[in-house]
C-alpha cells in the first residue's frame, strides 16, 4: 500500500506576518519558512502508519519553486521514503492543487491520499473536497482517528455536534484534523539520511495538468489594532457603558 501526502510551504507560524507594502500580499522575503502544521500530520500519520505494517511506502509531494525542496527533505527526514517536487513558479490556487494531486494520485496507484485539512496561509479548506471529487473517491474531512482494515479506512472526525465515524473503501482522500497525532522531531541521523533519498522532480506539464488561476487576489490587508480596555469603578458603569457605547444591551 501506498500512501501519499501533500505538504505545503507556509511561513512559520511562530514568525509574525508582514503585508507587502503594495497590499499584493504578505512578505517571504528572508522569512522563517516550514511545513504547514496541518501537513505536518498528514506526514506523521503516514509514518505511523507504515511503522504499523500497513502502509509499504510513503511518499510527499508538494507543489512550487526549488525552494519546496527544503520542506520536501524535512519531510523525508521525518521517515517518508521518496519525494516528488512539483516545479511550479507561480502560486497554484486549489483547484490546480487537487488536480495535480489527482494526476499523482493516479501515476502512484496510491490506496490513501493524506492532506492538511487547510494551510495556515490561505485559510482555504477546498484542496481535499476538490480531489475526492475529481477522483470520485470517498473522503473523511478533520479526521482525529484513522485506523486501516484490510479495503478500508475507518476515520473518526468532529463535527458540531460531537464525533462521527465513517468507514471509507480504498483508495481514499482524508485531511487531517490538529487532534489526530502530535509530529515527531527529525533525529540529527535521520536527517542525514535524508540527504540521500530519492526526490523526483517535474513538472504539471509533465502530469497532463495546465496550472490556471481560478480567482483573483484584489488587496491583502492586516485586521486593524485592537484598542486599550478601559477599567470600570462599578457595575452601573459598566452597564452604562455597554448600554451607551457598545450599545450591545438595550
Amino acid at each position: 500500500m501506498k500512501v501519499l501526502v501533500a505538504i505545503k510551504r507556509v511561513v512559520d507560524p511562530y514568525v509574525k506576518v508582514r503585508i507587502e507594502s503594495d497590499g499584493s500580499g504578505v512578505e517571504t522575503d528572508n522569512v522563517k519558512m516550514a511545513i504547514n502544521p496541518f501537513c505536518e500530520i498528514a506526514v506523521e500519520e503516514a509514518i505511523r502508519l507504515k511503522e504499523l505494517g500497513v502502509a509499504d511506502e510513503v511518499i510527499v509531494a508538494s507543489l512550487g519553486g526549488d525552494e519546496c525542496q527544503e520542506q520536501l527533505r524535512s519531510a523525508l527526514a521525518l521517515g517518508a521514503d521518496r519525494a516528488i517536487h512539483v516545479n511550479v513558479s507561480q502560486t497554484c490556487q486549489p483547484l490546480s492543487v487537487a488536480k495535480v494531486l489527482k494526476a499523482l494520485m493516479d501515476k502512484e496507484q496510491a490506496a490513501i491520499v493524506l492532506l492538511g485539512k487547510q494551510s495556515i496561509d490561505t485559510d482555504n479548506n477546498q484542496v481535499a473536497q476538490m480531489l475526492a471529487a475529481l477522483t470520485n473517491r470517498p473522503q473523511a474531512t478533520f479526521a482525529s482517528t484513522l485506523t486501516v482494515d484490510g479495503d478500508y479506512v475507518e476515520v473518526e472526525r468532529e463535527v458540531d455536534g460531537g464525533l462521527e465515524r465513517l468507514k471509507l473503501a480504498l483508495p481514499a482522500i482524508v485531511s487531517t484534523d490538529l487532534r489526530l497525532n502530535e509530529p515527531r522531531y527529525a533525529s540529527l541521523p535521520n536527517i542525514m539520511k535524508a540527504k540521500r533519498k530519492p526526490m523526483e522532480s517535474i513538472t504539471p506539464d509533465d502530469l497532463g495538468v495546465v496550472i490556471k488561476d481560478y480567482q483573483t487576489i484584489i488587496e491583502v490587508m492586516a485586521p486593524p489594532e485592537r484598542t486599550a480596555g478601559v477599567k470600570v469603578a462599578s457595575v452601573d458603569e459598566l452597564v452604562d457603558k455597554l448600554r451607551n457605547e457598545a450599545k450591545v444591551i438595550e
